[in-house]
């Protein structure tokens, strides 16, 4: 018998060993030898029906209908036994809750570790605001059949984005880099005063402002997915620090993610599919503090998109292929929520509800306290879902006085690095990040697997206080231990490169 019929036949048992040790619902193996990358992309609707709460913000708004619709889109890679997916979705964040659904089951369903699945929320605020009807739904308890319904297909949806890409990932031309926002998009929101504290949103025509609080960073990261085959582009993955909040409104939008897409298709063609990982922008806005014009979505997603399609052709190709994948539990320790805060929380809440206009920093105070309460608490000291929407967790609820937050890295040979974060994490942190990073090119996608933290800013902030210091649910120094914990893995990666 010939060589190649022998290793014909054992590969054939190998592949009906695999097949057949997987789950009725699990996708066939397939094999990829180790050193040759494969791709999948995918994408599905996640848009909600008109009539479901609109998130972003203290009070409850119903949808009236869509301006663009809402996406799940996936990432997959395999590279022989290594497997990793990131599925971006047009969400105002992710839920601990969605994504341990989501992970578990695309788990079960492509054989890809739990803990090698990151999903991740673009913060668009014109998103559902869905936390609390999944609490509701994972519970079994009563909600509107509309609701119940639109939280099986959130879930289900960026499930079948994972299975969908990891059939179809083939061989593929990877090219890395980035691009430079040059034309003005995105400002530091926070500044500093003359008296030495912090303000959030100030105009630079307030004479007791002196500067921004921090920098920017106008690095767009970029992964571009061909096909070798026909040269054609499948795929990119953006990456840039700036708040999703410029649409408003009572319609659905992806916000100016949905207009860098439009203008990388009308560039490459209509079936590539734009992948947008929100990067470190927790004091990042679109508002420039010397304007009293803000720009709109339609001028910062083409402006974006036009940077990025100018800088395609000057990417550069990636050569060594090896897929690593590194993932960690963090416990980011948490604020306290004492009884007698809950109590003066609750009455803030009914003020709130009674329309009695309160302190906009009470009211988000009081909202985080209630938050707390239930995470630390095997018994809360106030009902939490009779005062909230989002926040609202089954599997943190009574966690105790640490918050476990995952922090993953994938890594493509040498050259790219995609780092995964929870929270909403300063801009600063995400900086040191990638000027401490091994890897050519990285990318730090924000808001990963866990929102629960609302602002991870870094130790200084605490110092000077305002508005995203009072939206944090975990104590000063957490950014710097994500900081600390990714710039590890990252090395461990870049050693087993070696």
């Amino acid at each position: 018998m010939r060589l190649a019929s022998i290793l014909l036949i054992l590969g054939c048992a190998v592949l009906f060993i695999a097949t057949s040790t997987r789950g009725a619902d699990s996708l066939p193996a397939v094999s990829v030898a180790s050193g040759s990358l494969q791709v999948g992309i995918a994408e599905m609707d996640i848009t909600p029906p008109t009539g479901f709460p609109m998130a972003g913000y203290y009070h409850e708004r119903l949808a009236e209908g869509t301006i663009d619709p809402l996406k799940a889109k996936a990432i997959v890679f395999r590279d022989g036994d290594t497997t990793a997916a990131l599925v971006v979705c047009d969400l105002i964040g992710i839920a601990s809750d969605l994504s341990r659904e989501v992970r578990s089951l695309a788990s079960q369903k492509t054989g890809i570790p739990a803990d090698h699945i990151v999903i991740s929320a673009t913060h668009s605020h014109t998103a559902p605001d869905y936390m609390k009807e999944l609490y509701l739904y994972l519970g079994k308890e009563q909600q509107l059949p509309l609701r119940a319904k639109y939280i099986e297909k959130l879930i289900s949806e960026p499930v079948n984005a994972i299975a969908q890409a990891y059939t179809n990932a083939k061989p593929a031309e990877l090219a890395h880099g980035s691009a430079t926002q040059i034309t003005p998009v995105s400002f530091n929101r926070r500044s500093v005063m003359r008296d030495g504290s912090v303000l959030t949103w100030q105009s630079e025509s307030n004479p007791n402002r002196i500067r921004a609080a921090g920098p920017i960073d106008p690095q767009i990261g970029l992964l571009a997915i061909r096909d070798p085959n026909r040269s054609t582009t499948r795929g990119i993955l953006s990456n840039f620090a700036l708040h999703l909040d410029t649409v408003g409104g009572m319609k659905w939008s992806a916000d100016y993610p949905f207009f860098i897409e439009r203008t990388l298709q009308e560039a490459l063609g209509n079936d590539v599919v734009s992948l947008f990982g929100a990067g470190c922008c927790g004091d990042i806005n679109h508002a420039n503090p010397a304007s009293s014009v803000r720009n709109k979505a339609d001028f910062i997603g083409n402006s974006i998109g036009g940077s990025i399609r100018d800088e395609l052709a000057r990417l550069t190709p990636i050569t060594d292929t090896h897929l690593a994948v590194k993932s960690k539990v963090v416990q980011l320790e948490l604020q306290e929520a004492t009884a007698e805060q809950v109590q003066r929380s609750t009455q803030t809440i009914d003020l709130v509800k009674s329309g009695t206009k309160v302190d906009f920093f009470d009211h988000v105070t009081a909202y985080k306290m209630l938050i707390l309460d239930q995470f630390r608490h095997d018994k809360p000291h106030a009902k939490s879902a009779d005062y909230l929407t989002w926040g609202m967790s089954r599997s943190l609820a009574g966690i105790g006085d640490t918050l476990p937050v995952d922090v993953t890295v994938m890594t493509i040979g040498h050259d790219v690095a995609i780092v995964c974060l929870p929270g909403e994490v300063f801009v600063e942190l995400g900086l040191a990040i990638k000027q401490a990073s091994p890897f050519r090119t990285t990318l730090v996608v924000e808001l990963s697997n866990v929102v629960e933290t609302i602002y991870v800013p870094h130790r200084a902030a605490y110092a000077s206080g305002s508005y995203e210091v009072t939206n944090s649910t975990v104590k000063p120094g957490s950014g710097e231990i994500l900081v600390e914990t990714v710039v590890t893995l990252l090395r461990q990666a870049a050693m087993e490169n070696r």
